[in-house]
């Protein structure tokens, strides 16, 4: 096993101790936690290029490793009371609904695009802002409303994208397949 994918599964082993953290209301720790994720995420990537390290297993976990920490994330806040148990079904929702869509797919042999667009990495940078942001001022005991326009932002970019990745995903299932 390689470093960068090494990391990555550190990420994803970060993510109960991070909810435990949340749990006993240890935000800072919690913080220090997600911090500490990023900052994986941001090695991991670098290694793997720099070091001409990309292997099949990172392209799957490495994405994983994100949407395992955003959704836990976003559900021990839920549980918490710290964001609005909307907010959780939406994010989930459509993170669920893009991995129904790829599943079904690949089950179907259907190539289908699975680039990142702008829409998809702007949603995870303001979704992963307002969960660093959420956990910060609640350790501070800073009001949460100061965040509402970012979450307002989020939501408009995490809606967006999901009805993005969707479109794309109907166009090329709907493609007419190459002249023979």
């Amino acid at each position: 096993m390689n470093i960068p994918n090494s990391l990555t599964i550190l990420r994803i082993l970060l993510v109960p101790v991070y909810i435990g953290f949340m749990t006993y209301g240890a935000y800072g720790y919690a913080l220090a936690i997600l911090l500490t994720a990023g900052l994986t995420d941001a090695i991991d990537g670098h290694l793997a290029r720099k070091l001409n390290q990309r292997t099949r297993l990172g392209t799957l976990l490495d994405p994983l490793a994100d949407k395992v920490l955003l959704t836990s994330s976003f559900i021990s806040l839920a549980v918490l009371h710290l964001i609005p148990s909307w907010l959780v079904i939406l994010v989930v929702s459509r993170d669920l609904i893009l991995l129904l869509g790829t599943a079904v797919a690949h089950v179907t042999n259907t190539q289908i695009n699975v680039k990142p667009t702008f829409l998809g990495k702007g949603t995870t940078l303001l979704q992963l802002s307002y969960v660093l942001l959420v956990v910060l001022l609640t350790w501070r005991g800073i009001d949460l409303a100061m965040l509402t326009p970012l979450l307002m932002l989020m939501v408009g970019f995490t809606l967006a994208s999901g009805l993005h990745y969707l479109y794309r995903g109907f166009r090329d299932t709907n493609a007419a397949p190459p002249p023979a």
